[in-house]
């Protein structure tokens, strides 16, 4: 038997031969893809997601568990852990992939929104990271995989409280990486680019929502073109495979790279956020959104 195949006790537990991974946001986009994947390389994987109805195709896969659970609420990671470790009896990695993106100048967005979106896309991964630690340092084993974006790396045009939660998903990742490693536990942070889900017309819907009129709405209706793909067309983005396959070399690898920028654009756009001074970035975002143009800045002596 290989390392990654899986045999089911006839109890109807996962036998101790393979990798057992909960993959949270499982019902479409990243997160299916991500089930389907790892579930064809022999892994048992618990899909989680608040939509148990949309993974009904996931549950008729071999090896694979549909769990409802919600991210944002203590109670229901709790039962969803503890559901895991009494069938399987560990939990080798952890997938945080569930997450959105909630567009909006900062001024327009309510805090209660910002608020929720960190529930999300920050405690909730948090709150099953601590959940999941105990069984893996008893072990001296696992891999926390998170994903986060080349949002997580460089700015958008009134995308100020997605990055935000984003570049928070980067450094929590960063300091456990440093703080697991002597327990045999590594940390894998994925930064997707541009990716065909339905991800970006739900953030472009929100964003016109929240900032489509006022003193935002040139922005927000340029920015909306953009999340849309209109700007460079719907065929630019890869498909939600290509972060899948990044995701199961992460959980296969002996040693994985600590991150993965994949998918069309991401490389590029964070190198160029690396090299460029902040202006001139923030005058490549202007151009390439077509957002625009600032008021010219009057000088001393009250020319333009």
């Amino acid at each position: 038997m290989s390392e990654n195949s899986v045999s089911i006790a006839p109890s109807g537990q996962v036998a101790p031969s393979g990798k057992v991974v909960l993959v949270t946001g499982a019902s479409s986009g990243i997160g299916e893809a991500t089930v389907r994947r790892l579930q064809a390389l022999g892994c048992t994987v618990y899909a989680a997601a608040r939509r148990v109805e949309r993974m009904s195709d996931l549950a008729e896969l071999d090896r694979v568990h549909v769990v409802g659970m919600d991210v944002t609420d203590p109670e229901s990671n709790r039962a969803g852990v503890e559901r895991i470790l009494a069938e399987a009896g560990r939990i080798d990695v952890l997938v945080n992939n569930a997450g959105y993106g909630s567009y909006g100048a900062v001024e327009d967005v309510p805090l209660a929104e910002a608020r929720a979106q960190f529930e999300v896309n920050l405690f909730g991964a948090a709150d099953l990271i601590r959940r999941v630690l105990p069984q893996m340092r008893a072990r001296r084993s696992g891999r926390i995989v998170n994903i986060s974006s080349m949002g997580g790396r460089l700015h958008s045009p009134l995308g100020g409280w997605y990055h935000a939660t984003k570049f928070a998903v980067e450094g929590l990742s960063d300091c456990l990486r440093l703080e697991l490693e002597p327990f045999g536990i590594q940390v894998v942070v994925i930064e997707p680019g541009a990716i065909k889900t339905e991800w970006g017309g739900i953030a472009a819907d929100n964003l016109l929502a929240t900032s489509g009129s006022g003193p935002y709405a040139g922005q927000a209706k340029a920015m909306a073109k953009t999340l849309r793909g209109e700007r460079i067309g719907s065929g630019f983005g890869s498909g939600p495979g290509v972060v899948a396959e990044a995701i199961a070399h992460a959980v296969q690898s002996e040693k994985p790279r600590t991150r993965y920028a994949i998918g069309r654009g991401a490389k590029p756009l964070i190198m160029l956020r690396r090299v460029l001074p902040d202006r001139a970035f923030d005058s490549l975002m202007r151009r390439a959104n077509r957002l625009p143009a600032p008021p010219a800045v009057a000088t001393a002596d009250g020319g333009a």
